[in-house]
């Protein structure tokens, strides 16, 4: 049994019945180098069953404390099954591009059980009519809760049921699988009463490390070390508001040479640079093609991956965070990219002077059911459509492998990730990557973005316009 951390517990509590905390990966794979050329469902089911070793997230459930009096716990679901998890759907005739993502933006917007392990794949079949992708094909949705899994910790979740060459075998378990006894109410109530004795203790520690950490900020601020960016004003967005129960997904491929190469021409930019001006013109013209695009830049929130090199297989959430300017009032995409790369270089090394990981230590010691009532409370009175906003919309950057995946002997052929929205944050994009190519992905809230593949469009046309430049 394992307690959440604040963090991840955090992502339980925000929950609302129009907002949940999941995301999804949509993977395609060309079944042509299995086996005969040809992947079963069962066989799926088979791979899945002997590698749920691989990733202890599988068969681990939530157990909330009665009251939410303290932080759940993740505890061995002693009657799991997986063919509850795994599900199987086949797209009707064309069996296009457009249909797959409507799909998928169906099942991400149905809330996990939470009685149950906090994933589900779905197989989806009948991928006759996709551009780019091999007749025969099928695709896996891989939906996670966010408490559960952070970038990190979920490609590693990912990669548990892959392998690096067709024939490949997953390492056999050390014995049979004996789940945990789950504990009674009774049990956790007694735990949440000795963990509030001692959170006292626990919580001046935090603070003392907190606070040591801030004496030595401020001393680099006295010596010019650190400098802190001017204070962002962030304008209110169409997509800064409350969001319905609907979603919208899309997403396009980018050649990573290319992207590498427009990094090139600007000494010091990355790769995660160059993607956050592509989203920043791609923001500027689908918002002035609705008559709402703010005079002001739009800015980014952009997590920020906390873990230590080797915890990624530790599950949960260890990520900061930074905000950066799009650069949507700039024209010029390389002017642009310039932008945001001095955006990010102040905002990294604000990161590295403070201790983000024991900023995000603090969550620990906020009450869980009074943050679950804050979040209800926000939503039930629209707040998020009066307020300001603290960002307008979600970039994260999840890198992938740079070489071939293969799952049932079928290769992996592109993948895109489909992230949560939020009450006040109605778009959400991920960047990832795998085998040279970069993938964009939009999760969005449907009554906010009811065109998704004009958003889509606009995303090429901005990466498009600043390899030019860049030229």
């Amino acid at each position: 049994m394992e307690q959440l951390s604040g963090h991840d517990a955090s992502f339980i509590y925000l929950e609302t019945p129009k907002a949940h905390m999941e995301g999804c990966t949509l993977s395609i794979y060309d079944p042509s180098t299995a086996p005969d050329g040809t992947v079963t469902f069962t066989g799926i089911l088979e791979n899945l069953q002997r590698r749920l070793h691989l990733a202890k997230m599988f068969r681990q459930k939530l157990v909330r404390v009665p009251m939410d009096l303290d932080h759940p716990y993740w505890v061995d679901d002693g009657s799991f099954d997986l063919e509850y998890h795994v599900r199987h759907i086949r797209l009707p005739k064309p069996g296009d591009w457009r249909q797959l993502c409507i799909q998928c933006a169906r099942l991400l917007a149905r809330p996990l059980d939470h009685s149950k392990p906090l994933w589900e794949v779905y197989v989806i079949e009948g991928l006759d009519n996709v551009d780019g992708v091999p007749e025969g094909s099928y695709a896996m949705l891989l939906k996670g809760h966010h408490a559960t899994m952070d970038g990190t910790s979920g490609m590693e979740m990912f990669t548990a049921i892959h392998d690096l060459e067709p024939d490949g075998e997953p390492p056999v378990p050390p014995g049979p699988w004996q789940p945990e006894r789950e504990p009674s109410p009774f049990e956790l109530t007694m735990r949440a009463a000795g963990n509030a004795a001692l959170r006292p203790m626990q919580f001046a520690a935090t603070m003392a490390r907190v606070f040591g950490g801030s004496q030595e900020l401020t001393r680099q601020l006295l010596r010019g070390e650190v400098e802190f960016p001017p204070p962002l004003t962030v304008p209110r967005t169409i997509f800064n508001a409350n969001v319905s129960a609907h979603r919208v997904v899309e997403g396009r491929r980018f050649d990573l040479a290319e992207v590498k190469r427009i990094k090139g021409t600007l000494r010091g930019a990355t790769v995660n640079d160059v993607l956050l001006a592509v989203v920043g013109g791609a923001l500027r013209t689908y918002l002035g093609a609705r008559s709402a695009l703010p005079p002001d830049s739009l800015v980014a929130m952009c997590p920020i991956s906390l873990r230590p090199k080797g915890e990624a297989a530790t599950g949960g959430n260890q990520v900061g965070a930074m905000t950066v300017p799009l650069g949507t009032n700039i024209a010029n995409p390389a002017r642009r990219l310039a932008a945001v790369h001095r955006a990010t270089a102040q905002s990294k090394v604000v990161q590295e002077a403070v201790d983000a990981r024991q900023m995000t230590a603090l969550a620990q010691h906020v009450p869980g059911a009074l943050i679950g009532i804050g979040a209800r409370m926000t939503s039930d009175l629209g707040l998020a459509s009066s307020t300001t906003p603290p960002y307008n919309t979600v970039v994260t950057n999840v890198p992938g492998p740079q070489f071939p995946l293969y799952a049932c002997g079928a290769r992996l052929v592109t993948m895109y990730s489909f992230g949560m929205v939020h009450d006040g944050m109605g778009l959400m994009n991920v960047v990832s990557s795998y085998c040279g190519e970069v993938m964009v992905s939009i999760a969005a809230d449907r009554a906010m973005m009811p065109d998704p593949a004009f958003y889509a469009d606009c995303l090429e046309s901005s990466f498009e316009a600043l390899a030019k430049a860049a030229a």
